[in-house]
């Protein structure tokens, strides 16, 4: 199974931050709570971890996001794409059932590519960190 690269990593970490102290969901200000890299499971209002724990979450994280990417798309992709796509995933949980996915799995990979940036909503916003994040992935999903 392919692996996140190190641009997506450093993508993902770029975007999600880390922070050691449990926070709410920015777009609702309460659940999902989140910890570390963006990690949510089992995350309660006050938990704190450790910057090695922090690490093995988005290690954890990664592996699942990967599976989840890797058995939804159909076609081959370049180290680069994939991480995109788990970048994307990592994000959203969105990617099944996607416009951007059809059309990936359609072997349209420029038309997949201009999927990225119809997601930048939370709670009908605009929210200006997800423009950022999807015009990252779409550069990082169409680089050579």
């Amino acid at each position: 199974m392919p692996t996140t690269n190190a641009a997506g990593i450093a993508l993902i970490k770029e975007f999600e931050g880390c922070r050691l102290q449990a926070y709410p969901d920015p777009a609702t200000g309460g659940d999902p709570w989140t910890i570390g890299y963006g990690h949510t499971a089992g995350v309660e209002p006050g938990q704190t971890v450790t910057q090695a724990q922090a690490d093995a979450f988005l290690i954890s994280d990664l592996r699942m996001f990967e599976q989840q990417v890797a058995a939804l798309v159909q076609v081959v992709l370049t180290p680069n794409q994939f991480s995109a796509l788990v970048s994307f995933q990592y994000n959203t949980g969105a990617l099944d059932g996607s416009t951007l996915l059809a059309l990936l799995n359609q072997q349209q990979f420029a038309a997949a590519a201009d999927q990225f940036g119809r997601w930048v909503y939370a709670n009908g916003q605009v929210m200006p960190g997800l423009v950022r994040r999807r015009a990252a992935e779409k550069a990082l999903f169409l680089r050579a």
